[in-house]
This record gives C-alpha cells, structure tokens and sequence, in this order.
C-alpha cells in the first residue's frame, strides 16, 4: 500500500508548471563554484565589496548628516554594496545556470556599468566635500572614504571591462 502523502507529492510534482520544477530544490544538488573567485572578475567583485564597505562605514561612522553631499555617497555606496554581495553570491552558487530565461550579460553589463558611472560622481562629490575647515574631527575618516571610493570605481570600471567583452562575444554568436 502506497503512502497517501507519497502519492500527492507525486501528483503536485507532475503537475508543476516546467517554470517550478527548474527551481526544485529537492532534485537539484548545491552547486558552488570555487574557481570564480580566482578568476579576475571574482577578484574584482571582492574587491569591490570590501572598499565598498570601508567606503560607507567610514562615512558612517561620523556625522555626515551635516554635509548633504554624503547622503549621496551613502546612498551609492550602501546601493552598490548590497547588490554586489547579492551578485557575488549568484555567482558563487550558479544560480545564474538555474534562470536561463534572465540574460545575465547584459544584466552584469548594465549593473556594472551604472554601478561605475554612479560610483564615480558619488566618488567626486566624496572628494570635493573633504575639506579641513568644515569639520576637522572628520577629515580623516572622510578623506580615507573619498580614496576608497576611487578605487572602488576602479573596480567596478574593470569589471564593466569583462561584462562588455562577455556581452559582446555572446552577441556576435
């Protein structure tokens, strides 16, 4: 005799749209991929991530209410950061393999992109905001942020190298 559970587990299985199934857990194992994070691009979105995250705590860390300019670079570089953990670990466990119907070239290519262009104006507004007169208690802290977010757009200006180069072949096929 047939478990009465077993039996409708079955039938929702069978009847699962195709959509669904792609995303079953129970049938598909955990995939990691180690190796991206050796190559160039997983470096850089590593990099990326840990000056971005120097870039908002440095600036959080002080009173930066006061020059309105920050909330800009805040808002960039918390965006930014979260985003590109988010991406980092659709890289890292392949979901992108699993949503084949996302084109994930120009998803990168767009995200890196924006990312660069918004990370640098967020970048010079950092740095034309720095200035020892205005609050010498935070030069420091907003100096070291207005370096890091440099570096950062450098980052994020190497990477939307590689996404452009990975749009541009998977086009041309």
């Amino acid at each position: 005799m047939e478990d009465p559970q077993r039996a409708r587990s079955h039938t929702v299985t069978t009847t699962a749209s195709s959509f669904a199934e792609n995303f079953s857990t129970s049938s598909s194992s955990f995939a990691y991929d180690r190796e991206f994070l050796r190559t160039l691009p997983g470096l850089l979105i590593v990099a990326e991530i840990v000056l971005g995250l120097l870039v908002w705590t440095l600036i959080a860390g002080t009173e930066y209410f006061r020059v309105p300019a920050f909330g800009w670079v805040m808002f960039v570089a918390v965006f930014y950061w979260v985003l590109t953990v988010f991406f980092l670990i659709i890289y890292i466990t392949m979901t992108y393999t699993r949503i084949p119907q996302v084109p994930w070239t120009t998803v990168g290519l767009c995200f890196n992109s924006s990312a660069f262009v918004l990370y640098l104006s967020a970048a010079v507004v950092d740095a034309s905001s720095v200035s020892p007169e205005r609050d010498s208690h935070n030069f420091n802290s907003w100096a070291a942020s207005s370096f890091f977010a440099f570096l950062v757009t450098i980052c994020y200006a190497g990477n939307t190298y590689f996404s452009f180069i990975a749009w541009r072949s998977r086009t041309i096929q």
